[in-house]
């Protein structure tokens, strides 16, 4: 029974996505469906958690909109995703940054960034 679960759900992930982690600035494209109209809406914020593996990973993403803290949980897996693009690789300690929610303005969004190293 566990090897066709697994057979199902390898079907099921999306190989076209970036790898992301904790700490990671992202823009997503997230197709949103409005009656019979669909649109993209981008959301961009920071992932301060990732959750599960393989087909069910899922990632919270937060963002500061008009003073406002907004959290959204998308499964990676999800067709309503179109695209997810690194703006900035973030360093961190932690496997969840949940310390973020007590910050207010611009320290609400910061960590540290990551220095990627260019191999020729």
């Amino acid at each position: 029974m566990d090897q066709l679960i697994q057979l199902v759900e390898a079907t099921q992930e999306r190989d076209d996505l970036p790898e992301i982690h904790p700490g990671d600035t992202v823009r997503m494209q997230l197709k949103v469906i409005e009656g019979e109209k669909e649109r993209l809406q981008a959301f961009e914020g920071v992932v301060i958690s990732e959750r599960g593996t393989g087909a069910s990973k899922t990632v919270t993403v937060r963002k500061i909109s008009s003073g406002i803290g907004v959290e959204r949980i998308v499964p990676l897996s999800s067709p309503n995703i179109e695209s997810i693009k690194v703006l900035k690789s973030g360093k961190t300690r932690r496997a969840k940054l949940f310390y973020l929610r007590k910050r207010t303005g611009k320290a609400a969004l910061k960590v540290k960034e990551r220095k990627t190293t260019v191999t020729s």
